[in-house]
C-alpha cells in the first residue's frame, strides 16, 4: 500500500477497498518497523492519527469525502500543532506544547487528512544535512551512513522510505527541494506569500516558505492545491486566487521554452550529476520542449549574501527565546543577565548559536550599511537576473544540488563547505520565485534531483513540466533497499 500514489489512495478509500483506519495502522506499523534505523520523526501522534482516521471514515460514509479524506501525512516539526509537541528539533522548545495550530496544519486537517507524526529536521531550520537536531542526525533510506539533506530531512526520509504518503516541509534556502534531491523525491517550494506562514516558527521570515515533498509531481499537486490561498494572519500571504494545479497535470509542453542558467552548469557540479540533467533534458526535448542558455550573472553571489539576509533576520527572530517568557529555562541562572546567557546557551546548539551571532553582528552600529545594507542590494540584483530570464523563457532548469548525498561528518568542521550545499537552490529564495525538485536518475546507487524555477505564481506550470516528465520515466517510482 505504500507504494500507492494519493489519487490511488483517495480512489481506493472512496471505493471502500479499505479504511481510513485500516491505512492508518498500516503506516503506523511502517512507523514502528522502520522508525528506529533512520530518526526522521521527533513525535508519532498515533492515538490523534486513529481518532483522525476514524472521523474520515464517517465522511466518506456520509459521501461528503473529498481527494485528501482520510489520506496519512507527517508534519514537520517547524508547524504548530495544537496540543502537540512542537520543538523546531531543539531543546529550546523540547517541552512546548503549541495552544494553536498552524494555518498549514488547519487547511489539511480541514481537508480530511491524517496526522502520522512530526518529523525531525535540523534545529530552527538551520542546516544542510539534519545533523544539527537535539533529537540527534536523520539517516537516508538509501545509504543509512549517509545524510538526508536539511533542513527538511525527516520529512523526505520518512515520505522515501514509505512512512507516510506525503509530508509538508519548508524552504528557506532549498530545504525542500535539497533533501528531495538526494532521497529520490519531488520537492516543491511555491512562490513566496502563496502558502501561509502564520505559525510556522521563524528562520529567515523574509525566505522561509512551507511547501511539500512526495513522490510525484501530482501528489505534490494534490497537497499544494489544499495548502495554498491568502490568509489575513500572515502579513506577507498574497490575496490572489489559486490555480487548479491539478487540472493544469495534463497539459502538453510542446513549445514550453526553458532555460539553462550557464552559471549553474560551471565549475563545482559532480560529473555524474551533470550527465543525468543531461539526459533529462533530452528527455523534455522528445517531450516537445525548447532549451536556450540564459545567463544569471549575480547567482554566484547568492550564498554570501543568503549568510548575511538570514542570520540577520534569525538573530531577530530567536531573540523571543530569553528563557523568561517560553522555551528552555536555566536552572542555575541567579540573575536576569544569567537566565539570558545560560538559557540561550544550553538551548540553542552550535549552528544556531553561529548564526545568531553573524546575525548579530552584521545588524551591528557601524556593520548594518556594510554586511546588511549591501547584501539587500545585491538580492535585488538577482530578482532582476530572474525577471530579465523570464521574458524570453517559461522555466528554468538546473541541478538541484552539486552531487549525491554525502556521508555523515564530512562537513561538520566546514561551515563554508556545509553552506555551498545550497549554492543552486537559495537564488530562488532570494528572488521569492516558486522552484521545485525532481529526481532523474542515479549515480553510484544514489539518486540525483534536477531543479524547475518558475515566474512568480506559475506553480502550475512547473508541476505540469514535472510531472509530464514522470510520466515518460520512472526514477521517481524505485524505493531504497530494505524499506520496499
Amino acid at each position: 500500500m505504500h507504494k500507492l500514489s494519493i489519487k490511488q489512495l483517495s480512489d481506493g478509500l472512496h471505493g471502500k477497498q479499505f479504511s481510513s483506519r485500516e491505512l492508518t495502522q498500516f503506516y503506523l506499523g511502517r512507523i514502528a518497523r522502520y522508525e528506529p534505523s533512520l530518526n526522521s520523526l521527533i513525535t508519532t501522534t498515533a492515538d490523534r492519527a486513529l481518532a483522525q482516521a476514524d472521523a474520515a471514515d464517517a465522511v466518506i460514509a456520509a459521501g461528503t469525502a473529498g481527494p485528501l479524506t482520510g489520506v496519512p501525512l507527517i508534519q514537520k516539526d517547524i508547524f504548530c500543532t495544537k496540543g502537540v509537541r512542537t520543538s523546531c528539533a531543539s531543546k529550546m522548545l523540547d517541552k512546548f506544547i503549541a495552544p494553536y495550530d498552524a494555518t498549514i496544519v488547519q487547511k489539511l486537517d480541514a481537508a480530511g487528512m491524517v496526522m502520522l507524526g512530526k518529523a525531525n529536521m535540523d534545529e530552527f531550520a538551520m542546516g544542510s544535512s539534519n545533523e544539527t537536531s537535539w533529537y540527534g542526525p536523520v539517516k537516508n533510506p538509501w545509504d543509512l551512513e549517509r545524510v538526508p539533506g536539511g533542513s527538511s530531512g525527516g520529512s523526505v526520509a520518512a515520505v522515501a522510505a514509505g512512512l507516510a504518503p506525503v509530508a509538508t516541509a519548508t524552504d528557506t534556502g532549498g530545504s525542500i527541494r535539497q533533501p528531495a534531491a538526494l532521497t529520490n523525491l519531488t520537492g516543491i517550494k511555491p512562490t513566496y506569500g502563496r502558502v501561509s506562514r502564520y505559525g510556522m516558527i521563524a528562520f529567515a521570515s523574509s525566505l522561509d516558505q512551507g511547501g511539500v515533498v512526495a513522490r510525484s509531481a501530482e501528489d505534490a499537486a494534490i497537497v499544494l492545491q489544499a495548502m495554498s490561498g491568502f490568509d489575513p494572519r500572515d502579513s506577507t500571504s498574497v490575496d490572489r486566487p489559486v490555480d487548479d494545479y491539478v487540472a493544469a497535470l495534463g497539459n502538453s509542453i510542446k513549445g514550453l521554452r526553458i532555460g539553462l542558467p550557464k552559471e549553474y552548469f560551471a565549475e563545482g557540479l559532480a560529473p555524474s550529476s551533470r550527465a543525468r540533467i543531461e539526459q533529462a533534458i533530452e528527455v523534455f526535448k522528445k517531450l516537445g520542449a525548447s532549451f536556450t542558455e540564459v545567463s544569471l550573472p549575480n547567482s554566484p553571489l547568492s550564498v554570501p549574501t543568503y549568510y548575511v539576509v538570514a542570520p540577520a533576520e534569525a538573530s531577530s527572530n530567536l531573540s523571543r527565546f530569553d528563557g523568561v517568557r517560553f522555551g528552555h529555562r536555566s536552572e542555575t541562572a541567579r540573575t536576569l543577565e544569567e537566565l539570558y546567557k545560560r538559557s540561550r546557551g544550553e538551548g540553542f546548539g552550535a549552528e544556531v548559536q553561529r548564526r545568531i551571532m553573524i546575525g548579530t553582528y552584521v545588524l551591528s552600529h557601524g556593520y548594518y550599511d556594510a554586511y546588511y545594507l549591501q547584501a539587500q542590494k545585491v538580492r535585488r540584483l538577482i530578482y532582476e537576473d530572474f525577471r530579465r530570464a523570464f521574458e524570453s523563457v517559461d522555466l528554468l532548469l538546473s541541478p538541484t544540488a552539486t552531487d549525491t548525498a554525502f556521508k555523515f561528518g564530512t562537513n561538520a568542521d566546514d561551515p563554508v563547505a556545509m553552506y555551498l550545499n545550497d549554492i543552486y537552490t537559495i537564488a530562488a529564495n532570494l528572488a521569492g520565485i516558486p522552484a521545485m525538485s525532481l529526481s532523474c536518475g542515479f549515480a553510484d546507487g544514489l539518486p540525483v534531483g534536477l531543479q524547475l524555477m518558475g515566474n512568480f505564481f506559475d506553480e502550475s506550470r512547473m508541476l505540469n513540466a514535472a510531472h509530464q516528465y514522470q510520466q515518460a520515466t520512472d526514477w521517481h517510482l524505485r524505493s531504497p533497499k530494505g524499506f520496499e
